[in-house]
């Protein structure tokens, strides 16, 4: 890890006074109104969480509302009106700003809901300033205003020119396997007169390829896994280079699910390295009525720098400490990464394997978190020392996301065709819960003066508030995306540690913002500031010129 100006980064760094913290503690809090199964943070108090068109309780115009934005300052859901199908589709936001979903289902409900098809959706939520998101809406045209190819469980990560890269999905609604894929690339806005770029690694990887995990690198290249192959796709020459596959067998796109992570990119040098955790061992050609709910899931992360030597080298293989399929990976702005949700055994999707408990594919959830310290030795980097257990399982349909509070908010599950099945063992969620790390119980620094909008290698300042119990030794700076949070998979996700100085006062940041735009893709972002291991709250700057894509290349190029 890169050692800022003020003192060492180490990722597992002391809380001073931590005898008067009650350390992580789960706290529910309000309910959900529509099954949060994708989740996003679009302003400084609101997440957006799209749903499946059914009847969940939440109303809006007369019918169920599968769209709602859940406010962190009174725990309230407030139904969106929408009017194509988002369930299992994916999103991300804009260098402007704009939060983009896209893909979807067809119609399926008619007679309760009145959605339309949502396999080519594109929506459209516009910056929106109000802090209760009063009058903020969701736009829609399906006519005029959709993608290239119909694309159900597809991903989408915004890259360095401020636009969306959209990848893979089906074409159809598949009860389990791929098996009428959309293997291929296209761009929102449009790239190549709208045309699709064929993609040779995702025809490769059926039929368990539905959302494939993608991390835009700071090259501008993206990385992509898919299965159980991995690849680095040039999205300037459209050339796709293939890498190491991951060891053992072990798939982690669904109906596999495992999960994966951009770890947290540090100067001078912000070498990449992808962190992938959980997914399934078991042979994609065997069919799904002969799997089973107590199939254990794998245990193994695998990790890789994405260097010349590094890919040489190629996975790093560990362990967690349990089995998970369907785990989320969260990024934390000490630098620690967080593994939750999911099931010890079985597989994702609903209804579809031999020996059901109820609708789910899956058993046995995994209640415990673990936190993962990337700077660690091998062996010693997983560990739930001082976690808590919740009483929420958190199965398929779930949905995590670190707050701009510095908190993780949890939402949904549901692996039943609608939400109201009741009786089986695992029934639709609709209760939030938050993860607290032990900082949030104590006083906390406050940063002051933080400017709205940042160019690419440019030194700016902030003003900071620093409790008197805090030496100040160590200082963290981190840019954060917080991504968009649907089946297993935080795409857009990004953490970028910036260098920094205190003055002599103690109460002035000076900060050296990333070289460019490929090290963070222009768009929004949060900053937080952690010192002696107490994270402030996050304040929302735009990063970049703020334009909407494509935009130029910006700062300097490494």
């Amino acid at each position: 890890m890169f050692a800022l100006l003020i003192a060492l980064f180490t990722a597992t760094c002391r809380v001073s006074a931590a005898s008067e913290s009650p350390g992580w503690q789960f706290v529910q809090n309000g309910t959900s109104g529509v099954l949060a199964l994708e989740a996003i943070v679009v302003s400084p108090t609101l997440a957006l969480m799209l749903a499946r068109p059914g009847d969940d309780p939440l109303q809006i115009n007369g019918h169920s509302a599968w769209g709602a934005l859940w406010n962190f300052e009174t725990n309230t859901a407030t139904a969106l009106d929408l009017k194509t199908d988002t369930f299992c589709a994916s999103g991300a936001l804009l260098s402007n700003g704009t939060m983009v979903s896209l893909g979807g289902n067809p119609t399926e409900n008619p007679g309760l809901v009145p959605d339309a098809g949502g396999l080519m959706g594109l929506r459209i939520f516009e910056p929106c300033a109000d802090p209760a998101g009063t009058d903020c809406t969701i736009f829609e045209d399906p006519v005029n205003l959709h993608l290239a190819e119909k694309r159900w469980y597809p991903s989408s990560a915004r890259i360095f020119d401020g636009s969306l890269m959209i990848v893979g999905g089906t074409h159809i609604n598949t009860l389990f396997y791929n098996f009428d894929p959309a293997n291929s690339f296209e761009f929102f806005p449009p790239k190549d007169d709208g045309v699709p770029r064929p993609s040779d690694f995702l025809a490769r990887t059926v039929p368990t390829n539905l959302f494939p995990r993608v991390f835009a690198l700071p090259d501008g290249k993206v990385f992509i896994a898919a299965n159980n192959q991995t690849i680095i796709y040039d999205i300037e020459t459209n050339t796709e280079t293939p890498l190491p596959d991951i060891p053992n067998g072990v798939r982690v796109t669904n109906p596999m699910d495992g999960t994966a992570t951009l770890l947290p990119l540090s100067p001078p040098d912000y070498i990449p390295e992808i962190l992938v955790c959980g997914g399934s061992s078991t042979d994609d050609r065997i069919p799904s009525f002969n799997l089973s709910t107590q199939t254990p899931a794998s245990d193994q992360c695998s990790r890789m720098t994405l260097t010349p030597e590094g890919i040489a080298r190629g996975w790093e293989v560990e362990h967690m400490l349990e089995s998970r399929i369907m785990p989320e990976i969260i990024l934390l702005p000490n630098g620690q990464v967080l593994i939750t949700n999911g099931a010890e055994t079985g597989y994702a999707a609903i209804g579809s394997v031999g020996d059901l408990v109820g609708q789910s594919n899956a058993d046995h959830p995994v209640l415990t978190p673990s936190l993962y310290t990337s700077d660690a030795r091998v062996g010693e980097r997983i560990s739930n020392a001082g976690m808590p257990t919740t009483d929420i399982p958190r199965m398929y349909h779930s949905s995590a996301s670190l707050t701009p509070m510095g908190n993780i908010f949890l939402a949904g599950s549901n692996p039943n065709n609608l939400t109201m099945d009741d009786g089986v063992k695992f029934t639709a969620e609709f209760r939030v819960e938050y993860l607290n790390p032990p900082f949030m119980s104590l006083e906390r620094p406050v940063l002051r003066d933080v400017p709205a909008q940042i160019g690419f290698n440019e030194n700016f300042t902030i003003g900071i508030d620093i409790p008197d119990n805090l030496s100040a030794s160590n200082v963290q700076v981190a840019l954060m995306d917080l991504g968009f949070s649907s089946h297993a998979f935080h795409s857009s996700s990004r953490l970028v540690f910036m260098s920094a100085s205190l003055d002599r006062l103690v109460d002035t940041l000076t900060i050296l913002s990333p070289p460019n735009n490929r090290v963070y893709p222009p768009g929004p972002a949060f900053i937080f500031v952690t010192v002696d291991g107490v994270t402030s709250e996050g304040v929302r700057v735009m990063m970049g010129s703020g334009m909407s894509p494509p935009v130029p290349d910006q700062g300097i190029m490494l």
